[in-house]
């Protein structure tokens, strides 16, 4: 099984990516959670038009991806699943449960820093919240990613496979939590105990930033609960909270152009967890 996995990896992931992007494009037609204010072919053609650029960077930058590294680095016997002895299904658990781990911090970097929120920010400037907002992320903020994903692997040395699932799931899982779908409460009550929902991941692109800079969570949501960014629900209520930042609010910056040069637009305002006070909460 595990050879099967890892020798059909690319078609692994592509399937189970336009598997999920299209049921969550469905469950939105059937089961808003927001009103949709801006048409769908102007957010999404330039949202989906950034994944095809970062991947194409991806591959061009790095000559070994994740999966890729974790079968070298097993090789040479680099890591930490490399040199201890462990049961191989509690090294893929806990490989998962800490690359997770990794990713929630690298996001709280990535709110904390000025020069990587002006990266980051493209992110949270989408000005609706649905399935295709999670795919929108600035090249360079994916080349950076992508880098500190695989000095993760190089020193956790976790099993290939676990790399695999981690990333399918992680990317699953941020389509799911990034969708326009309305979830019963008491589904979500109990959901988000064990994955990020989208109501609890929605407080996260609120324009308000102290809820900006909470629920940092993509997959697992024991962090933000464990380490105190956990926000249960935005003050003015799902149906009515804004979605984006202040700093760009036509439509006009929703296109991919605009998109790209961003980070040298303005300042990085006042969002970065860094800053006590910020132009925002003092309106």
């Amino acid at each position: 099984m595990t050879e099967f996995l890892l020798g059909n990896e690319p078609t692994i992931r592509l399937a189970v990516f336009l598997g999920i992007l299209l049921a969550m494009a469905l469950w939105e037609v059937a089961a808003p959670r927001r009103r949709r204010e801006i048409p769908r072919l102007l957010r999404w053609s330039n949202n989906l038009a950034v994944v095809v650029i970062d991947t194409l960077l991806v591959r061009l930058a790095f000559p070994v991806v994740a999966v890729g590294l974790a079968l070298t680095a097993q090789e040479r016997g680099w890591g930490l699943f490399n040199n201890i002895e462990v049961p191989g299904w509690l090294a893929i658990v806990a490989s998962v449960i800490i690359l997770d781990l990794v990713i929630y911090l690298q996001h709280v970097v990535f709110h904390a820093v000025p020069a990587l929120w002006r990266l980051h920010r493209m992110h949270h400037a989408d000005l609706e919240f649905d399935v295709t907002t999670a795919l929108r992320f600035h090249p360079l903020e994916i080349l950076l990613s992508m880098g500190i994903k695989l000095l993760a692997v190089a020193a956790l040395g976790p099993p290939a496979v676990a790399v695999l699932i981690f990333e399918v799931i992680l990317n699953g899982s941020a389509m799911f939590n990034h969708s326009n779908i309305r979830l019963p409460k008491k589904v979500d009550a109990v959901l988000r105990y064990f994955i990020v929902t989208p109501d609890m991941h929605r407080v996260h692109h609120s324009v308000i930033p102290r809820e900006t800079n909470s629920n940092f969570g993509f997959n697992l949501p024991w962090w933000d609960m464990l380490l105190g960014t956990y926000t249960a629900q935005p003050s003015k209520g799902h149906e009515d909270m804004t979605i984006g930042i202040e700093q760009f609010r036509t439509r006009r910056d929703l296109w991919l152009d605009r998109m790209l040069i961003q980070p040298a637009l303005g300042p990085a305002s006042g969002y970065p967890i860094n800053r006590e006070k910020n132009e925002g909460e003092r309106k």
